[in-house]
């Protein structure tokens, strides 16, 4: 299956490199570019791509403002690129629904490998990062997911097999991972992961694990 990609960099040079990068995946296809937020939620809307590899700083309209969009009118998951690992942008980013995010300074294959990741419907990328990011996120108490509380008793729609997959999106596996830890098939971790998703409505497994740090589970 081809991943087709939106690239959205307000730098050209910056963008001609993501997108020759990419396009050297025979599996990857750049579909579009933008230059800034307004333009990426343009591309979204017209060529549906599987997913927006987003800058937070653009003019026009920041990727922060551009990935809500995107996210809730479900037209792509999106993959967040920032400077710095724990900054303001990052945080919003994922409170609007981000899949994940990715450091500028990462490999060509680093960048080829989050693009596939997050297209298999698994958000958390580099997890020694994201852990760090969760926790993070979870101990300054940001919130993020609309109302933001949380009280235990919002898990209680939960099956227990769903609260165990909760647990481990909180500890940052893959669900290559989970399938293991769980001893169940991959494609029913997904299905468990989407259910965790709807029942508490958050817009990706970041949140997720954001909520199931916050929480304790």
């Amino acid at each position: 299956m081809t991943v087709r990609v939106v690239v959205a960099e307000d730098q050209s040079a910056v963008r001609a490199g993501l997108v020759l990068i990419l396009g050297s995946a025979p599996d990857i296809e750049v579909v579009g570019e933008a230059a800034d937020g307004e333009r990426a939620v343009e591309l979204a809307r017209a060529l549906h791509p599987d997913l927006v590899l987003m800058d937070v700083q653009m003019p026009r309209m920041d990727g922060v403002t551009a990935t809500g969009i995107v996210v809730s009118e479900g037209l792509a998951d999106v993959l967040v690129l920032t400077t710095f690992d724990l900054d303001a942008y990052v945080f919003g980013a994922l409170r609007a629904g981000a899949s994940g995010f990715l450091l500028k300074n990462a490999e060509a294959r680093e960048l080829i490998e989050a693009v596939r990741t997050v297209a298999r419907g698994e958000g958390l990328i580099a997890p020694a990062v994201t852990r760090r990011l969760i926790a993070e996120f979870a101990a300054t108490g940001r919130p993020v997911r609309e109302p933001s509380g949380t009280d235990p008793s919002v898990l209680d729609v939960l099956t227990p097999r769903e609260r165990e997959v909760l647990s481990t999106l909180g500890q940052g596996l893959s669900n290559a991972e989970i399938a293991v830890r769980l001893d169940m098939a991959e494609a029913t971790v997904k299905t468990h992961v989407s259910k965790v998703l709807g029942k508490l409505a958050l817009r990706s497994r970041v949140q997720a694990a954001v909520l199931a740090q916050e929480l304790g589970v």
